[in-house]
């Protein structure tokens, strides 16, 4: 199955982000091969340069690194790893506070809906049913 991709940002940048959260995820553990790029840009449906460029983003980022032609390896460096979590959390809530903007609620808003949230997330954990 292809990924899917919108049309308002590059194809390669999108395809970085994928890949960075599956990293952060635990798809891919530190010093773990990667798939091959022609496997990657087949599984996303992408031309392999496309997803080239996304790969040289992710090692210019520290997160891969190529070991020639054996292939592209996790990085094992903590800090990179740590690093590459607090950039997706920054894009996450960037996202969360544009659209919330958009809709009209304030920042203050936004983090009591999430406190309400979660409130309720621990409440049904301990809902019997």
């Amino acid at each position: 199955m292809s990924w899917k991709f919108n049309s308002t940002e590059a194809v390669f940048v999108q395809i970085a982000r994928h890949l960075r959260c599956d990293i952060v995820r635990g798809k891919y553990k530190p010093d773990e091969q990667i798939p091959p790029v022609r496997q990657l840009a087949y599984d996303a449906a992408v031309n392999p340069n496309t997803m080239q460029k996304a790969l040289a983003l992710l090692e210019n980022e520290g997160l891969l690194r190529s070991k020639g032609t054996v292939g592209r390896f996790v990085t094992s460096d903590t800090k990179v790893l740590e690093e590459a979590k607090i950039r997706i959390r920054h894009d996450v809530v960037s996202h969360w506070l544009e659209e919330a903007r958009s809709l009209g609620i304030t920042p203050k808003e936004l983090i009591d809906c999430i406190n309400d949230l979660k409130k309720e997330e621990t409440h049904d954990e301990y809902t019997c049913s």
